[in-house]
């Protein structure tokens, strides 16, 4: 059974080295667990959506919940799917500083991510936004 789960959290390190180095082993290790997904962050925020086995997914999430280079860690949206939506991606990146402002403006109140001011669906709909307007990086 496959299952997307959509999360929020702040990075306790936000060098580019420390993202970088969060895609990296999330581009190795993904793959052979059966995830996909994609990864967007801005001001220190990372809103990342990962699809899956039910059972990778929640290992996944465990992880990252007790990872030390995230702190507030929240669920935004879990559901059972028929098929993967970031299927294309090992764990894809937007880089919000890159990015038409316009596109986040759309879905909250203002031009920076944030999640945690809006529904899980929301944050969905901007990340298959940023996904249609070929905003996402590192497609495999």
């Amino acid at each position: 059974m496959l299952v997307r789960l959509l999360y929020a959290s702040r990075a306790v390190d936000a060098s580019p080295a420390a993202i970088e180095n969060i895609l990296t082993q999330s581009r190795q290790y993904n793959p052979t667990c059966g995830i996909t997904g994609i990864l967007c962050y801005g001001g220190g925020i990372f809103l990342q959506a990962i699809e899956g086995g039910r059972s990778p997914v929640s290992d996944l999430y465990g992880h990252i919940q007790r990872d030390p280079r995230h702190k507030d860690v929240v669920l935004l949206h879990y559901e059972e799917v028929t098929e993967r939506r970031f299927g294309g991606w090992t764990m894809g990146q937007v880089n919000l500083a890159r990015i038409n402002t316009s596109i986040v403006l759309k879905y909250s109140e203002k031009p920076e991510l944030d999640p945690y001011a809006v529904s899980g669906k929301v944050s969905l709909a901007l990340l298959e936004e940023l996904m249609a307007t070929a905003s996402i990086i590192g497609r495999s």
